[in-house]
């Protein structure tokens, strides 16, 4: 499928922001590879009503995992990415998807069971609780679809990458014993599930070598749901979150934003 006039509006508009807001940007994460004061992001979650809302989740991370201007590892981007990609979810579907509500919930939080679709990061950082495990094992099995984005290999940065794949397997392998993780590849419905992707050679952010993809299926078999996308060595949101600063080629934007409508679909979907 290609974009449509109206979507083409709509990302001249979000990549608006011209050379000024670019350079403030760049400015501002150049400052942001150095640690400061912790700083908690503010959360303002709506309430429930049925419209298909972006969730993220929060959770505690290991220590360092505050390296980007402070901020929690699980918050990179919050809420900006997520709301760059439901305008543009809404401008190419009918899903009417919030827009501007972007919850975070912790894994352990029963509101998470009313949403179908569940978004986490830097994965490398997380420092899972039993209560967690157990939470995400029960939201997956009633069928609930996660994202895994932004993540990193371990010591990526001189060790701003947490504990990188390792950290996330032994995390799964709470939730999920015996969990198996597969090598995607663009033949995956998940990648026509609205947009035709034909290749995985995605535009990378800033991490070194290709992007891996990588799945977790019900019951360990490639046959059945997809219950898990995996982006690995890469960090898709970021095209979302920057897509207003000019500091991103369009094409490299345009094929991010195809990635996360495909999961949103794929998750509501199947």
């Amino acid at each position: 499928m290609a974009f449509t006039p109206r979507f083409r509006r709509v990302l001249t508009a979000l990549l608006a922001g011209g050379f000024l807001a670019g350079a403030a940007a760049m400015a501002s994460a150049q400052r942001g590879f150095f640690r400061s004061r912790m700083r908690q992001p503010t959360i303002h979650n709506a309430s429930y009503n049925g419209q298909f809302t972006f969730v993220r989740v929060n959770y505690t991370h290991w220590e360092g995992g505050d390296w980007y201007q402070g901020q929690p590892a699980w918050s990179h981007g919050y809420p900006v990415a997520e709301q760059n990609l439901m305008r543009i979810m809404n401008e190419v579907s009918y899903l009417g998807a919030r827009a501007d509500d972007i919850n975070s919930l912790a894994l352990d939080d029963p509101e998470l069971s009313k949403y179908p679709v569940a978004y986490i990061i830097e994965v490398g950082w997380w420092q899972m609780r039993e209560p967690e495990a157990v939470a995400l094992r029960e939201y997956i099995r009633k069928g609930g679809f996660v994202i895994v984005d932004d993540f990193k290999v371990r010591g990526f940065g001189g060790g701003m990458g947490g504990g990188g794949w390792e950290n996330f397997e032994n995390n799964m392998r709470q939730v999920l014993p015996g969990v198996r993780f597969f090598e995607m590849n663009v033949a995956h419905p998940i990648f026509h599930s609205f947009f035709e992707i034909k290749s995985l050679d995605v535009p990378q952010a800033y991490n070194s070598g290709r992007a891996i993809f990588r799945g977790v299926y019900e019951d360990n078999d490639p046959a059945k749901r997809l219950e898990m996308i995996i982006n690995y060595n890469t960090d898709i949101s970021q095209f979302w979150e920057w897509s207003g600063t000019g500091l991103r080629p369009i094409d490299d934007t345009n094929e991010a934003y195809k990635l996360g409508v495909n999961y949103i679909m794929y998750g509501l979907t199947h």
